[in-house]
């Protein structure tokens, strides 16, 4: 009978709405608002436990942008200077930090505090002149480990497909969102090649 008394009540209001449209009157929307686009907001709770964040530190967490790498496989910018470099104290002064150009992701400059840095990403900071790259621990956490200039200036990455687009263009897709085409042929999926992130060609 409830579900009977449901239905009927459904149909009552979308009745309603459709008589009201039909006399040219002023229209209520009788039915709730429906979800619009990606979801723009994320509670600590529901974060990456990688992200080590204190369960007391407040509701909400840095949401990452759509970038080069999955929401539970990366690391937004915020985290990094504030939480783990400690540049930052809150998060208002680490954008300040991002908005003066001083922070750069494989090479370019990011100013999008909620930009998801990942695995083998390198992180320079030209104000203090350091270098980092983002690894995993024994626990599957991120690491700064801090590299030297030469060091920075080439990544790894993971081959995740190969395939022929269009006009019979071979081309691989790389763990972390890039595309090169042209590869050479001995490259097969799940293979691991060093990319220049000057030039962002295969150099090994």
């Amino acid at each position: 009978r409830s579900t009977l008394s449901s239905s009927s009540a459904a149909s009552d209001v979308y009745k309603r709405q459709v008589s009201t449209q039909s006399t040219g009157t002023f229209i209520i929307s009788l039915w709730p608002d429906m979800v619009r686009g990606p979801k723009h907001h994320l509670k600590r709770l529901n974060a990456p436990k990688h992200w080590m964040l204190a369960k007391m530190g407040g509701v909400w967490a840095p949401k990452p942008s759509a970038g080069p790498h999955k929401t539970r496989e990366c690391l937004p910018l915020v985290i990094l200077l504030r939480n783990r470099l400690k540049y930052a104290l809150t998060r208002r002064e680490a954008c300040i930090i991002l908005s003066h150009r001083e922070v750069k992701v494989d090479g370019k400059v990011r100013i999008d505090p909620n930009f998801p840095a990942g695995f083998m990403d390198v992180i320079n900071v030209d104000a203090t002149e350091e270098n980092f790259r983002l690894l995993y621990d024994t626990k599957g956490r991120f690491v700064i480990h801090r590299i030297s200039p030469e060091e920075s200036t080439f990544k790894l990455a993971k081959v995740k497909k190969v395939a022929i687009g269009p006009k019979s263009i071979p081309y691989l897709a790389t763990h972390d969102g890039r595309t090169i085409r042209y590869p050479h042929p001995h490259i097969k999926q799940n293979d691991t090649v060093k990319i220049d992130i000057k030039t962002g060609k295969i150099t090994g």
